[in-house]
């Protein structure tokens, strides 16, 4: 089987490409190799790869200056993500696409989590973009597989763990304020990858939500971790109304990963154990890049 990764070299498309090598034929792919704005680009790569299944990792997620640079969020999170469907659509390929816990108002009444049945309504530009994404997905590949996650972290690229490590690092007798009424799900880049792999392994259709088992707010995952990592810091909690952003986020951001325990093949552990994990993995190497 052979696999193509665009956003090869981000937080997940890194950790899709590590788990996918032991088994498949893969090709990862990020912006100085190719441009997925530009049809003629991925139909290059496609006619000369000839992947089975291509995993879209690839996306512009910087959710505040999505706000303002809305011409290249829509190319990059739209029109790439129709430039790869309709391509690899000629070769009778399977697309999976990544979105985003965005794509829902995080109205919700908590702790009751979105499934995949539950109809998006984005309130950030981000998130409209995402949503966006699906649909083109929907309406211009026969095969897909669309994959819903949130609070991603990762060892490789920038995310909310290591911004915190770094701020408790460097000044841990300053007071780090972190939003204590948002909640979702931490979810590891590594566990998410080996969920795809058995997305692909069931042979799986259509909208997933895959994001670790539990909730937490933002200032609970921050000190939960710090705690883990033995780490002296001072966060303390605040409202979103005390820290605001050029996007609104969604105050529930927790999904239900539905669609996988129906299939009987749901992995996503605790958020905890798996912070816990990456802890284990690679504490040393965290400490060592923020100092």
């Amino acid at each position: 089987m052979k696999i193509m990764v665009t956003g090869g070299k981000g937080q997940l498309g890194m950790d899709c490409v590590r788990v996918f090598r032991k088994a498949c034929e893969v090709a990862s792919v990020d912006l100085d190799e190719a441009d997925i704005t530009q049809l003629s680009e991925v139909e290059r790569l496609v006619h000369t790869f000839e992947p089975d299944i291509i995993l879209n990792c690839a996306a512009y997620t910087h959710v505040d200056n999505c706000e303002t640079e809305k011409d290249l969020a829509w190319r990059a999170n739209v029109k790439g993500s129709e430039n790869i469907a309709f391509s690899l659509n000629k070769r009778d390929g399977l697309m999976i696409h990544i979105s985003s816990d965005y794509v829902f108002n995080g109205e919700k009444g908590l702790p009751e989590p979105y499934v995949e049945t539950d109809h998006p309504h984005p309130i950030s530009y981000y998130g409209i973009t995402k949503y966006e994404s699906e649909q083109i997905v929907k309406r211009t590949i026969d095969r897909y597989v669309i994959v819903r996650t949130a609070w991603m972290y990762g060892i490789s690229g920038n995310n909310f763990l290591k911004t915190i490590l770094k701020l408790a690092l460097k000044h841990p007798e300053r007071q780090i304020k972190v939003v204590n009424d948002q909640f979702g799900s931490p979810t590891w880049s590594h566990r998410l990858a080996l969920q795809i792999s058995k997305i692909i392994e069931a042979n799986g259709r259509g909208v997933y939500h895959a994001t670790s088992a539990g909730h937490c707010s933002w200032y609970e995952l921050a000190t939960y971790f710090l705690q883990k990592m033995n780490v002296t810091h001072t966060v303390i909690p605040c409202t979103t109304e005390q820290y605001p952003t050029a996007a609104k986020r969604p105050k529930n951001s927790i999904l239900e990963n539905r669609h996988l325990k129906a299939k009987g093949i749901n992995i996503m552990p605790d958020w905890r154990d798996d912070v816990d994990q990456f802890i284990a993995n690679f504490r040393d190497r965290l400490l060592n890049e923020t100092t």
